[in-house]
């Protein structure tokens, strides 16, 4: 399957969180040692049933150097032997222009195997249609971040009247098809969502700042299921990860995923 018809299946599913692997050191289980290998595996066979996606924050490996390369090689790979179906999204925020931006793709995809990446819009549209080449994959253009810091300038009002991050969707909804673009739009930002949903209610959407940023998953699921649509995969990390520091905290973490789905089902009733 491309990656939209993985995505798509999954919330014919009904599931819709998205399970963000950030292995800190200084949360991990002290039983672990320090292995952040064992702790992801250990995650994803708890939450794998009722995962719609997992979201691999590449910095959590990058700082390993050449060690944490691999150690990301086995945690993409255990994911798609338990489940090849489940979409593996790396969070990388890359955009660059040219041959560079052509030569993360290519590392992203075919050395790491990932089936979407998250990229940053910001150096225009030929730094991201090396990413966009792949035919087979979906990539998740950042648009409203869930940060403070997005007031800087995704909200930024231009000479058209439109915020920045405004312009970002209707110029990805142009250059790119349905089936292979997806938007990340921050849940603190839900006036924001509630007033731009009917636009982007057919596309993917990755909503983080769930959880710890403040923003609420109820809210989130009343937006989209208002508008008619379930295309969001809401993305939590802390808040399954880390919620039991014993050697049980792989079934606290997919008990937790088995609760939030069933509020989000209860919404759609």
């Amino acid at each position: 399957m491309t990656t939209y018809q993985k995505i798509i299946s999954k919330f014919k599913e009904k599931k819709h969180i998205c399970v963000g692997l950030d292995p800190d050191l200084e949360k991990l289980p002290r039983h672990l040692n320090g292995d952040i290998v064992e702790f992801c595996n250990t995650i994803v066979d708890h939450t794998a049933e009722y995962a719609a996606a997992y979201k691999i924050n590449l910095a959590f490996f990058e700082c390993f150097g050449a060690e944490g390369f691999e150690k990301l090689k086995i945690v993409v790979n255990h994911i798609k032997k338990i489940d090849n179906d489940i979409p593996v999204i790396g969070d990388a925020k890359r955009g660059d222009i040219g041959n560079t931006s052509k030569k993360y793709a290519e590392a992203l995809f075919n050395y790491f195997n990932f089936d979407s990446i998250t990229l940053s819009p910001y150096m225009g549209k030929d730094s991201l249609d090396p990413f966009f080449d792949f035919n087979d994959k979906l990539n998740f253009v950042l648009a409203l971040t869930s940060n403070k810091g997005s007031n800087d300038f995704e909200q930024l009002e231009t000479t058209s009247g439109e915020r920045v991050y405004e312009v970002v969707i209707r110029k990805l909804r142009s250059w790119y098809p349905p089936e292979k673009v997806g938007i990340v739009f921050g849940a603190t930002n839900l006036n924001e969502l509630i007033n731009k949903i009917h636009e982007i209610k057919d596309i993917p959407v990755l909503i983080p700042g769930v959880g710890a940023q403040g923003g609420e998953l109820t809210d989130v699921a009343r937006v989209f299921y208002n508008a008619n649509s379930s295309n969001f995969l809401v993305n939590l990390s802390r808040g399954i990860l880390y919620l039991d520091n014993s050697i049980e905290f792989g079934k606290a973490a997919g008990a937790e995923i088995k609760r939030l789905n069933k509020i989000v089902e209860e919404i759609y009733l």
